[in-house]
Protein backbone atom coordinates (compact mmCIF):
# COMPACT_ATOMS: atom_id res chain seq x y z
CA UNK A 1 0.00 0.00 0.00
CA UNK A 2 2.94 2.64 1.06
CA UNK A 3 4.24 2.00 -2.56
CA UNK A 4 1.21 2.42 -3.99
CA UNK A 5 0.69 5.51 -2.72
CA UNK A 6 4.12 7.32 -4.26
CA UNK A 7 4.04 6.36 -7.69
CA UNK A 8 0.06 5.73 -8.55
CA UNK A 9 -0.27 2.49 -9.50
CA UNK A 10 -0.08 -1.02 -7.67
CA UNK A 11 1.49 -4.04 -7.84
CA UNK A 12 -0.94 -7.45 -7.49
CA UNK A 13 1.17 -10.70 -8.07
CA UNK A 14 3.76 -9.11 -9.23
CA UNK A 15 2.22 -7.26 -11.67
CA UNK A 16 2.20 -3.36 -11.99
CA UNK A 17 -1.92 -2.61 -11.85
CA UNK A 18 -2.71 1.02 -12.82
CA UNK A 19 -6.24 1.95 -12.10
CA UNK A 20 -8.91 4.60 -13.22
CA UNK A 21 -12.53 5.79 -12.37
CA UNK A 22 -15.06 6.49 -14.81
CA UNK A 23 -17.73 9.32 -12.75
CA UNK A 24 -21.63 9.90 -14.20
CA UNK A 25 -22.60 13.35 -12.41
CA UNK A 26 -24.69 16.36 -13.20
CA UNK A 27 -24.20 19.96 -14.79
CA UNK A 28 -27.02 21.82 -12.76
CA UNK A 29 -28.35 25.63 -14.02
CA UNK A 30 -31.74 27.12 -12.95
CA UNK A 31 -33.77 29.52 -14.85
CA UNK A 32 -36.72 31.80 -13.11
CA UNK A 33 -39.23 32.56 -16.01
CA UNK A 34 -41.72 35.45 -15.52
CA UNK A 35 -45.07 35.26 -17.37
CA UNK A 36 -47.00 38.57 -17.05
CA UNK A 37 -50.37 38.96 -18.40
CA UNK A 38 -51.62 35.89 -18.36
CA UNK A 39 -55.25 36.80 -19.08
CA UNK A 40 -54.05 37.75 -22.52
CA UNK A 41 -51.94 34.79 -23.53
CA UNK A 42 -55.18 32.86 -23.47
CA UNK A 43 -57.11 32.31 -27.15
CA UNK A 44 -53.19 32.21 -28.48
CA UNK A 45 -54.50 28.78 -29.55
CA UNK A 46 -53.47 25.20 -28.93
CA UNK A 47 -50.02 24.37 -29.81
CA UNK A 48 -48.44 28.32 -29.49
CA UNK A 49 -46.54 29.37 -26.97
CA UNK A 50 -44.57 31.61 -24.84
CA UNK A 51 -40.81 31.40 -24.88
CA UNK A 52 -38.37 32.30 -22.16
CA UNK A 53 -35.29 33.95 -22.74
CA UNK A 54 -32.90 31.00 -23.30
CA UNK A 55 -30.21 29.93 -20.94
CA UNK A 56 -27.44 27.84 -21.24
CA UNK A 57 -26.91 24.61 -18.75
CA UNK A 58 -23.77 22.35 -19.17
CA UNK A 59 -22.55 23.46 -22.53
CA UNK A 60 -26.65 23.97 -23.57
CA UNK A 61 -28.87 26.33 -24.80
CA UNK A 62 -32.54 25.86 -23.17
CA UNK A 63 -36.05 27.28 -23.43
CA UNK A 64 -39.47 26.81 -21.29
CA UNK A 65 -42.14 27.01 -23.80
CA UNK A 66 -45.48 27.37 -21.72
CA UNK A 67 -48.15 26.95 -23.65
CA UNK A 68 -51.46 28.70 -22.49
CA UNK A 69 -54.58 26.60 -24.53
CA UNK A 70 -52.47 23.64 -23.96
CA UNK A 71 -50.22 21.72 -26.10
CA UNK A 72 -52.82 19.52 -27.98
CA UNK A 73 -56.04 20.60 -29.70
CA UNK A 74 -57.67 17.80 -28.77
CA UNK A 75 -57.92 19.34 -24.89
CA UNK A 76 -59.64 21.76 -26.13
CA UNK A 77 -57.80 24.50 -24.09
CA UNK A 78 -58.62 22.90 -20.53
CA UNK A 79 -54.91 22.53 -19.96
CA UNK A 80 -51.65 24.50 -19.91
CA UNK A 81 -48.64 22.83 -20.92
CA UNK A 82 -45.07 23.48 -20.13
CA UNK A 83 -42.04 21.73 -21.52
CA UNK A 84 -38.24 22.31 -21.48
CA UNK A 85 -36.93 22.46 -24.50
CA UNK A 86 -33.05 21.84 -25.91
CA UNK A 87 -32.71 25.37 -28.25
CA UNK A 88 -29.31 24.98 -29.13
CA UNK A 89 -27.60 22.27 -31.38
CA UNK A 90 -27.24 18.31 -30.17
CA UNK A 91 -27.42 14.87 -30.05
CA UNK A 92 -28.69 12.55 -27.61
CA UNK A 93 -28.39 15.22 -25.02
CA UNK A 94 -29.04 13.09 -20.80
CA UNK A 95 -30.44 15.47 -18.48
CA UNK A 96 -32.85 15.93 -15.73
CA UNK A 97 -34.84 18.13 -15.41
CA UNK A 98 -37.35 20.08 -12.91
CA UNK A 99 -39.99 22.40 -13.46
CA UNK A 100 -42.04 24.20 -10.16
CA UNK A 101 -44.67 26.95 -10.49
CA UNK A 102 -44.42 29.20 -7.65
CA UNK A 103 -47.09 29.10 -4.97
CA UNK A 104 -47.58 33.34 -4.86
CA UNK A 105 -49.06 33.72 -1.32
CA UNK A 106 -45.98 32.72 0.47
CA UNK A 107 -47.14 29.40 1.97
CA UNK A 108 -44.53 27.94 -0.18
CA UNK A 109 -47.01 25.10 -1.64
CA UNK A 110 -45.17 25.01 -4.94
CA UNK A 111 -46.27 22.65 -8.24
CA UNK A 112 -42.95 20.68 -8.32
CA UNK A 113 -42.24 17.81 -11.08
CA UNK A 114 -38.83 16.53 -10.39
CA UNK A 115 -36.39 13.76 -11.80
CA UNK A 116 -33.87 14.93 -8.93
CA UNK A 117 -35.62 13.55 -5.70
CA UNK A 118 -36.59 10.15 -7.49
CA UNK A 119 -34.97 7.33 -9.01
CA UNK A 120 -35.15 7.23 -12.16
CA UNK A 121 -36.45 3.25 -14.10
CA UNK A 122 -35.35 4.51 -17.27
CA UNK A 123 -32.39 6.76 -16.45
CA UNK A 124 -31.96 10.37 -17.20
CA UNK A 125 -34.68 11.52 -20.46
CA UNK A 126 -32.63 11.66 -23.33
CA UNK A 127 -33.35 14.58 -26.36
CA UNK A 128 -32.34 13.96 -29.83
CA UNK A 129 -32.07 17.05 -31.18
CA UNK A 130 -32.56 20.47 -31.17
CA UNK A 131 -35.95 21.27 -30.84
CA UNK A 132 -36.95 18.14 -28.42
CA UNK A 133 -38.75 18.56 -25.16
CA UNK A 134 -39.69 17.30 -21.95
CA UNK A 135 -42.45 18.66 -19.92
CA UNK A 136 -46.00 17.93 -19.64
CA UNK A 137 -49.01 18.09 -21.84
CA UNK A 138 -51.61 18.56 -19.20
CA UNK A 139 -49.37 20.49 -16.30
CA UNK A 140 -52.32 22.35 -14.58
CA UNK A 141 -56.29 22.34 -15.19
CA UNK A 142 -56.66 25.80 -16.45
CA UNK A 143 -59.49 27.03 -14.86
CA UNK A 144 -58.17 25.77 -11.44
CA UNK A 145 -55.20 27.44 -12.09
CA UNK A 146 -56.92 30.90 -12.43
CA UNK A 147 -58.11 30.68 -8.86
CA UNK A 148 -55.46 29.44 -7.48
CA UNK A 149 -52.29 31.35 -5.36
CA UNK A 150 -49.83 29.88 -8.79
CA UNK A 151 -51.49 33.12 -10.42
CA UNK A 152 -51.28 36.28 -8.32
CA UNK A 153 -52.00 40.17 -10.30
CA UNK A 154 -52.19 38.15 -13.49
CA UNK A 155 -48.49 37.10 -13.07
CA UNK A 156 -47.40 33.32 -12.88
CA UNK A 157 -43.55 32.20 -11.73
CA UNK A 158 -42.08 29.44 -13.50
CA UNK A 159 -38.86 27.74 -11.85
CA UNK A 160 -37.20 25.33 -14.07
CA UNK A 161 -33.82 23.58 -13.08
CA UNK A 162 -31.51 21.26 -16.09
CA UNK A 163 -28.75 18.75 -14.66
CA UNK A 164 -26.68 17.81 -17.58
CA UNK A 165 -25.17 14.49 -17.54
CA UNK A 166 -21.51 14.44 -17.98
CA UNK A 167 -19.07 11.94 -17.87
CA UNK A 168 -15.41 12.10 -17.20
CA UNK A 169 -12.53 9.79 -15.98
CA UNK A 170 -10.29 10.22 -13.44
CA UNK A 171 -7.17 8.88 -12.62
CA UNK A 172 -4.82 9.02 -9.67
CA UNK A 173 -1.62 11.68 -9.88
CA UNK A 174 1.72 10.44 -9.43
CA UNK A 175 2.97 13.69 -7.92
CA UNK A 176 1.50 16.98 -6.41
CA UNK A 177 2.48 19.79 -6.49
CA UNK A 178 1.07 22.84 -5.09
CA UNK A 179 1.60 26.22 -6.27
CA UNK A 180 1.01 29.28 -4.25
CA UNK A 181 -1.75 32.13 -5.36
CA UNK A 182 -0.21 35.10 -6.62
CA UNK A 183 1.09 37.97 -4.27
CA UNK A 184 2.10 40.31 -6.96
CA UNK A 185 -0.52 43.07 -5.29
CA UNK A 186 1.12 42.43 -2.13
CA UNK A 187 4.71 42.79 -3.04
CA UNK A 188 3.65 46.16 -5.06
CA UNK A 189 1.77 47.19 -1.95
CA UNK A 190 4.85 46.99 -0.31
CA UNK A 191 6.91 48.90 -3.17
CA UNK A 192 4.83 51.87 -2.89
CA UNK A 193 4.81 51.69 1.43
CA UNK A 194 8.62 51.72 1.09
CA UNK A 195 9.32 54.18 -1.67
CA UNK A 196 11.99 52.39 -3.26
CA UNK A 197 12.81 53.17 -6.59
CA UNK A 198 10.12 56.11 -6.38
CA UNK A 199 10.63 58.69 -9.15
CA UNK A 200 7.01 61.03 -8.54
CA UNK A 201 6.55 62.82 -5.73
CA UNK A 202 2.40 63.98 -4.85
CA UNK A 203 1.90 66.91 -3.06
CA UNK A 204 -2.05 66.47 -1.86
CA UNK A 205 -3.05 69.08 1.10
CA UNK A 206 -0.48 68.77 4.09
CA UNK A 207 0.53 65.16 2.88
CA UNK A 208 3.13 63.90 0.37
CA UNK A 209 2.90 60.21 -1.43
CA UNK A 210 6.16 59.04 -3.32
CA UNK A 211 5.06 56.45 -6.24
CA UNK A 212 6.46 55.18 -9.62
CA UNK A 213 5.76 56.68 -12.98
CA UNK A 214 5.80 53.62 -15.04
CA UNK A 215 3.82 51.80 -12.66
CA UNK A 216 1.37 54.78 -12.75
CA UNK A 217 0.89 54.84 -16.76
CA UNK A 218 0.60 51.36 -17.03
CA UNK A 219 -2.26 51.56 -14.66
CA UNK A 220 -3.80 55.02 -15.49
CA UNK A 221 -4.28 56.40 -19.14
CA UNK A 222 -4.28 59.92 -17.50
CA UNK A 223 -1.19 59.35 -15.60
CA UNK A 224 0.19 57.83 -19.26
CA UNK A 225 -0.60 60.52 -20.80
CA UNK A 226 0.44 62.84 -17.57
CA UNK A 227 4.12 61.53 -17.97
CA UNK A 228 4.92 59.77 -21.02
CA UNK A 229 2.45 61.63 -23.93
CA UNK A 230 2.97 63.95 -26.48
CA UNK A 231 2.57 67.17 -24.09
CA UNK A 232 3.79 65.36 -20.81
CA UNK A 233 6.68 65.39 -19.02
CA UNK A 234 8.64 62.40 -18.14
CA UNK A 235 11.17 64.05 -15.94
CA UNK A 236 8.64 66.32 -13.63
CA UNK A 237 9.25 64.49 -10.17
CA UNK A 238 6.67 66.45 -7.97
CA UNK A 239 2.80 67.21 -8.76
CA UNK A 240 0.55 69.07 -6.86
CA UNK A 241 -2.77 67.52 -6.49
CA UNK A 242 -5.95 69.73 -5.96
CA UNK A 243 -9.84 68.56 -4.97
CA UNK A 244 -8.49 65.33 -3.90
CA UNK A 245 -8.25 64.62 -0.17
CA UNK A 246 -4.95 62.62 1.34
CA UNK A 247 -6.83 59.41 2.12
CA UNK A 248 -8.69 59.32 -1.07
CA UNK A 249 -5.75 59.57 -2.72
CA UNK A 250 -4.15 57.18 -0.45
CA UNK A 251 -6.56 54.53 -1.13
CA UNK A 252 -6.34 55.14 -5.19
CA UNK A 253 -2.62 54.63 -5.14
CA UNK A 254 -2.99 51.52 -3.07
CA UNK A 255 -5.58 50.29 -5.43
CA UNK A 256 -3.12 50.95 -8.40
CA UNK A 257 -0.49 48.74 -6.93
CA UNK A 258 -2.56 46.19 -5.95
CA UNK A 259 -6.10 45.76 -7.87
CA UNK A 260 -8.21 45.48 -4.89
CA UNK A 261 -10.16 47.96 -2.90
CA UNK A 262 -8.03 49.25 -0.31
CA UNK A 263 -9.82 48.84 3.11
CA UNK A 264 -10.76 52.17 3.86
CA UNK A 265 -11.08 51.49 7.87
CA UNK A 266 -7.39 51.23 7.75
CA UNK A 267 -6.33 54.08 5.84
CA UNK A 268 -8.39 56.18 8.12
CA UNK A 269 -8.88 54.56 11.47
CA UNK A 270 -12.17 53.86 12.59
CA UNK A 271 -14.85 55.48 11.00
CA UNK A 272 -19.16 55.56 10.88
CA UNK A 273 -21.06 54.42 7.98
CA UNK A 274 -21.90 57.73 6.74
CA UNK A 275 -18.11 58.69 6.63
CA UNK A 276 -17.10 55.47 5.04
CA UNK A 277 -20.12 56.14 2.31
CA UNK A 278 -18.42 59.55 1.69
CA UNK A 279 -14.77 57.92 1.42
CA UNK A 280 -16.01 55.96 -1.62
CA UNK A 281 -18.35 58.54 -2.92
CA UNK A 282 -14.75 60.35 -3.23
CA UNK A 283 -12.93 57.98 -4.21
CA UNK A 284 -15.09 56.85 -7.00
CA UNK A 285 -14.88 60.44 -8.74
CA UNK A 286 -10.75 59.59 -8.04
CA UNK A 287 -11.23 56.83 -10.27
CA UNK A 288 -13.30 58.65 -12.69
CA UNK A 289 -10.67 61.56 -12.95
CA UNK A 290 -7.81 59.34 -13.84
CA UNK A 291 -9.48 56.87 -15.88
CA UNK A 292 -9.62 53.72 -13.13
CA UNK A 293 -12.44 52.22 -14.73
CA UNK A 294 -12.27 48.50 -12.15
CA UNK A 295 -11.79 50.54 -9.08
CA UNK A 296 -14.73 53.35 -9.98
CA UNK A 297 -17.14 49.94 -10.38
CA UNK A 298 -15.79 48.51 -7.32
CA UNK A 299 -16.59 51.93 -5.81
CA UNK A 300 -20.16 51.11 -7.16
CA UNK A 301 -20.71 48.61 -5.78
CA UNK A 302 -19.92 49.22 -2.49
CA UNK A 303 -22.14 52.43 -2.68
CA UNK A 304 -25.20 50.14 -3.64
CA UNK A 305 -24.50 47.85 -0.77
CA UNK A 306 -24.54 50.84 1.53
CA UNK A 307 -27.38 52.80 0.38
CA UNK A 308 -29.49 54.48 2.94
CA UNK A 309 -32.35 56.86 2.93
CA UNK A 310 -29.45 59.93 4.18
CA UNK A 311 -26.97 59.00 1.54
CA UNK A 312 -28.63 57.81 -1.29
CA UNK A 313 -29.91 61.29 -2.45
CA UNK A 314 -25.55 62.28 -2.53
CA UNK A 315 -24.98 59.00 -4.32
CA UNK A 316 -27.44 59.86 -6.92
CA UNK A 317 -25.95 63.01 -7.63
CA UNK A 318 -22.90 61.59 -8.06
CA UNK A 319 -23.76 58.96 -10.34
CA UNK A 320 -25.47 61.52 -12.53
CA UNK A 321 -21.87 63.11 -12.65
CA UNK A 322 -19.90 60.86 -13.22
CA UNK A 323 -22.41 58.59 -15.90
CA UNK A 324 -22.78 55.86 -13.42
CA UNK A 325 -25.53 54.62 -15.29
CA UNK A 326 -25.99 50.97 -12.88
CA UNK A 327 -25.79 52.91 -9.54
CA UNK A 328 -28.06 55.77 -10.73
CA UNK A 329 -30.74 53.26 -11.37
CA UNK A 330 -30.07 51.50 -8.17
CA UNK A 331 -30.98 55.05 -6.22
CA UNK A 332 -33.51 55.79 -8.40
CA UNK A 333 -35.21 52.61 -7.63
CA UNK A 334 -34.36 52.95 -3.67
CA UNK A 335 -35.64 56.26 -3.67
CA UNK A 336 -39.46 56.02 -5.50
CA UNK A 337 -40.33 53.25 -2.85
CA UNK A 338 -42.70 54.61 -0.60
CA UNK A 339 -41.55 54.07 2.79
CA UNK A 340 -38.24 55.84 1.65
CA UNK A 341 -39.59 58.73 -0.48
CA UNK A 342 -40.54 60.92 2.39
CA UNK A 343 -37.46 60.57 4.41
CA UNK A 344 -35.09 60.96 1.21
CA UNK A 345 -36.68 64.37 0.90
CA UNK A 346 -36.15 65.86 4.42
CA UNK A 347 -32.34 65.34 3.96
CA UNK A 348 -29.67 67.54 2.97
CA UNK A 349 -28.51 65.59 0.28
CA UNK A 350 -32.04 65.89 -1.40
CA UNK A 351 -30.97 69.64 -1.14
CA UNK A 352 -27.70 69.08 -2.74
CA UNK A 353 -29.36 66.64 -5.71
CA UNK A 354 -31.42 69.40 -6.25
CA UNK A 355 -29.59 72.52 -6.69
CA UNK A 356 -26.61 70.00 -8.99
CA UNK A 357 -28.54 67.97 -10.64
CA UNK A 358 -32.42 68.72 -11.36
CA UNK A 359 -33.12 66.90 -14.67
CA UNK A 360 -33.01 64.04 -11.92
CA UNK A 361 -35.81 64.81 -10.52
CA UNK A 362 -37.52 65.03 -13.40
CA UNK A 363 -36.24 60.98 -14.04
CA UNK A 364 -37.03 60.26 -10.60
CA UNK A 365 -40.70 60.91 -11.25
CA UNK A 366 -40.76 58.48 -13.79
CA UNK A 367 -39.40 55.78 -11.70
CA UNK A 368 -42.00 56.68 -8.96
CA UNK A 369 -44.96 56.71 -11.84
CA UNK A 370 -43.69 53.52 -12.83
CA UNK A 371 -43.72 52.17 -9.09
CA UNK A 372 -46.97 53.39 -8.57
CA UNK A 373 -45.68 54.47 -5.63
CA UNK A 374 -47.36 58.28 -5.93
CA UNK A 375 -50.68 57.53 -5.38
CA UNK A 376 -49.34 54.98 -2.28
CA UNK A 377 -47.47 58.02 -0.89
CA UNK A 378 -50.41 60.52 -0.81
CA UNK A 379 -52.20 58.24 1.66
CA UNK A 380 -49.08 58.75 4.12
CA UNK A 381 -48.80 61.27 6.79
CA UNK A 382 -49.29 64.93 6.62
CA UNK A 383 -45.60 65.61 6.69
CA UNK A 384 -44.97 63.12 4.14
CA UNK A 385 -47.54 64.61 1.58
CA UNK A 386 -45.83 67.91 2.08
CA UNK A 387 -42.69 65.75 0.88
CA UNK A 388 -44.82 64.07 -1.86
CA UNK A 389 -46.39 67.79 -2.92
CA UNK A 390 -43.15 69.19 -2.63
CA UNK A 391 -41.88 66.42 -5.14
CA UNK A 392 -44.76 66.85 -7.64
CA UNK A 393 -44.06 70.41 -8.22
CA UNK A 394 -41.17 69.54 -10.63
CA UNK A 395 -41.70 70.16 -13.91
CA UNK A 396 -40.48 68.26 -16.92
CA UNK A 397 -37.12 70.82 -17.73
CA UNK A 398 -36.28 69.68 -13.68
CA UNK A 399 -37.06 73.19 -11.87
CA UNK A 400 -39.43 73.19 -8.73
CA UNK A 401 -41.55 75.62 -7.07
CA UNK A 402 -42.24 75.15 -3.14
CA UNK A 403 -45.83 75.35 -2.88
CA UNK A 404 -47.02 77.15 0.34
Amino acid sequence: MEEEKKVGHGEQNGLNVSRSKSICETVNGSHEYTIKGFSLAKGMGPGKYLSSDTFQVGGFQWAIYFFPDGKNPEDNSLYVSVFIALASEGTDVRALFELTMLDQSGKGNHKVHSHFERALEGGPYTLKYRGSMWGYKRFYRRTALETSDYLRDDCLVMHCTVGVVRNRIETPTQFSINVPSSDLGQCLKELLKSGIGSDIVFQVGDETFQAHKKILAARSPVFNAQFFGLIGNPDVDKIVVDEVEPPVFKAMLSFIYSDELPDVDELTGSVSMSTFTIIIQHLLAAADRYGLERLRLLCEVKLCDGITADTVATTLALAEQHQCVQLKNVCLKFIAVRENLGAVMQTEGFNYLEATCPSVLAELLETVADDDSVSACRKRSASSNQGLNYLDSVDVSGKRSRRV
